[in-house]
């Protein structure tokens, strides 16, 4: 892959709690295991989870003496569109990904890096309380009664996408929505969620996959900034942290990133 055209993947929902930047930083380190150059950018400079993550990551490898496949990572400070695009423009020229968590609001930086996006991953809760991001439903039968703002941003986006690809040299911009944390919804109201997520699908050209599912070790990694794909490091795992590192296998496939060219001690996500 080319330096100059780095995959763009922004991680973007303007509801919190969604696993959005938990999401991000497991795709990012996950790539990284591939063998892929990976550049994260956090563009909450409040929160900076991602870049918190990244930093709790780095100490521990100084600490551990450790060697551990790790993404490039940087915070933008501020300023305005242009701004933000120079940046992303100089952080994509060393890098085969480029994987930026957008802040959980709405957020002007934050709705141009969702335009730019060539692929958009939205993580939601099975629930209507996140599905509403995306579209309203009826309360008695629960159709989708109209889009959000949200979806009709990133459906303007692909329609400008679409007609200026030929001419920016970018893919189609690809909108995957991550069901996260579905192990803990009940029955009747999973398959709700899934009938209206397979209409809002059809209408605005949205794919629709299984996530990362609700379980403890994701918070406890965190001040340690390791990642379930960090086999050796994180002592002995339960059966259900190896099913939730397939989970994470089955995410990255589904994503259907680009190819790029991997250097000869690149490691596999075993």
């Amino acid at each position: 892959m080319d330096a100059r055209t780095a995959h763009r993947i922004v991680f973007a929902n303007e509801k919190g709690g969604t696993g959005k930047s938990t999401t991000a930083v497991h795709v990012a380190v996950a790539l990284s295991y591939l063998g892929a150059r990976v550049t994260a950018l956090d563009l909450d400079p409040r929160q900076r989870t991602t870049h918190r993550y990244m930093e709790n990551r780095y100490h521990t490898m100084q600490r551990r003496s450790i060697s551990l496949p790790t993404p490039a990572c940087e915070v933008f400070a501020g300023g305005d569109r242009d701004a933000m695009l120079a940046t992303v423009e100089r952080l994509e020229k060393d890098c085969d990904f480029l994987v930026i968590d957008n802040p959980g609001r709405d957020d002007p930086l934050a709705r141009c890096a969702v335009e730019n996006a060539d692929t958009l991953v939205t993580p939601m809760n099975d629930s209507f309380v996140d599905f509403d991001l995306i579209g309203q439903v009826d309360p008695e039968n629960f159709k989708v009664r109209k889009l959000s703002f949200f979806a009709e941003l990133i459906w303007e986006a692909r329609l400008k996408r679409s007609r200026a690809t030929i001419e920016n040299k970018r893919p189609e911009m690809d909108w995957i929505v991550v069901r996260n944390r579905t192990g803990y919804t009940e029955a009747r109201n999973m398959a709700r969620i899934e009938r209206a997520l397979t209409e809002m699908a059809k209408r605005v050209g949205f794919r629709v996959t299984h996530g990362l599912s609700e379980r403890v070790i994701y918070r406890e990694l965190f001040p340690s900034g390791l990642t379930l794909l960090d086999k050796g490091h994180l002592g002995d795992l339960g059966t259900s942290h190896l099913v939730a590192r397939q989970e994470l296998r089955a995410l990255l496939k589904a994503l259907r990133l680009p190819e790029f060219e991997k250097p000869q001690t690149a490691l596999e996500l075993a």
